[in-house]
């Protein structure tokens, strides 16, 4: 019986290279499988017709973890794999143990909106997205990563689900919520609102680090996870 701690890490809209580097650091750490898939549709991967939203995405990846047999899994999510995490998490499977939220969009929050980036430049995203911009890799393009079309595909143009935040108080799992202090993409508040809708959640606040601490602050974060 597989026995092994497995983390799953489940990428935002910027793709999965904003994920592939914590995953190396978090294998190295921990000695755990840790699984970083490119979600369909992303990359130029394929879709499936039947994957119209955040919930089916999150069925289909409950599927595989039962395909594999994995078992002690951890779900984490950056943005819109926060959300994801967080559609996970209400599936129920007995074959996740906890969820990871860092920086997640999806809930509506009144008074404290997503920041609307449609029309940004890359440079305009990074500014919203980084503690220190200066840090941001350069931008190669004019606008928004082709992967944005992909992300609305599953989350709509909103992206945000008004039902989410009343649909969290069902989650029976471990979630611990970690955000960047200076996301300017979705605030802290908004971070702390997410947290108080699930029942026992802990929320942990990173100090100099925007939306991505994956790539800004990966060992900040590393220490952050619970044991």
């Amino acid at each position: 019986m597989q026995t092994t701690q497995t983390y799953l890490l489940l990428h935002g809209g910027g793709g999965v290279h904003t994920m592939t580097k914590f995953g190396d650091l978090l294998r190295e750490r921990t000695g755990a499988q840790v699984l970083v898939p490119t979600h369909p549709g992303f990359g130029g991967t394929p879709k499936p017709a039947g994957l119209t939203g955040v919930a089916e995405l999150a069925r289909h990846y409950v599927t595989m973890l039962d395909e594999l047999g994995l078992e002690n899994v951890t779900v984490l999510g950056n943005s819109f794999g926060g959300w994801l995490a967080a559609e996970i998490a209400l599936c129920a499977s007995p074959r996740v143990s906890a969820a990871v939220i860092v920086n997640g969009i999806g809930v509506a929050v009144e008074g404290h909106p997503m920041t609307d980036i449609s029309g940004f430049s890359l440079a305009e995203i990074q500014a919203h997205s980084w503690h220190d911009p200066g840090k941001a890799p350069r931008p190669s393009g004019t606008g928004p990563s082709p992967d944005v079309q992909a992300l609305i595909g599953y989350t709509g143009a909103s992206m945000t689900d008004p039902t989410l935040l009343d649909r969290l108080r069902d989650v029976r799992i471990p979630v611990h919520v970690l955000w960047g202090e200076s996301d300017r993409i979705v605030d802290s508040a908004y971070g702390k609102a997410y947290a108080a809708a699930i029942p026992g959640s802990t929320f942990t606040l990173l100090p100099r680090t925007g939306h991505l601490p994956q790539l800004e602050t990966p060992e900040e974060l590393l220490e952050a996870l619970p044991r």
